[in-house]
């Protein structure tokens, strides 16, 4: 596992955008737990519309890991700003597949397009509001 992994908040929706994430990213959810799953009744005291948010996913790709949770009732969702999720693909093929499935439904802030560092590079922001900088594989310098 990377020493360095995001870890994403949404505002219910984390269930739908990890499953997203697994598919775009060909990873594996290694876990989902909702609030109504936490041991202990942990969770017991939170209202019935909010047994089913997400208290913890991981999806494990490309040898590190994704993490997310959903925000708890009450608390402030203020959207995720101030930092971007960075992928490096092997292949132009690849970043292209992924920018355009974050695109769908998403906001293009960068197109794809070659760059000095990358073969591509492209930013977006997906459908659930997680930002993203797309890179195809280094340039050799």
């Amino acid at each position: 596992m990377s020493p360095i992994n995001a870890y994403l908040t949404f505002d219910g929706n984390a269930a739908q955008a990890m499953r997203f994430y697994e598919q775009v990213l060909h990873g594996k959810l290694e876990m989902m737990m909702t609030m109504a799953q936490a041991p202990d009744d942990a969770c017991a005291d939170l209202p019935r519309d909010a047994q089913d948010r997400i208290m913890h996913a991981a999806l494990s790709f490309g040898g590190g890991m994704l993490m997310a949770s959903d925000t708890f009732p009450g608390q402030p969702y203020e959207g995720m700003k101030g930092f971007g999720v960075a992928l490096s693909l092997p292949s132009v093929d690849e970043a292209k597949r992924v920018f355009e499935a974050f695109a769908d439904g998403g906001n293009v802030q960068v197109p794809l397009a070659p760059t000095f560092w990358a073969e591509v590079f492209g930013m977006v922001v997906d459908r659930f509001g997680t930002p993203w900088l797309v890179n195809g594989p280094d340039k050799s310098f």
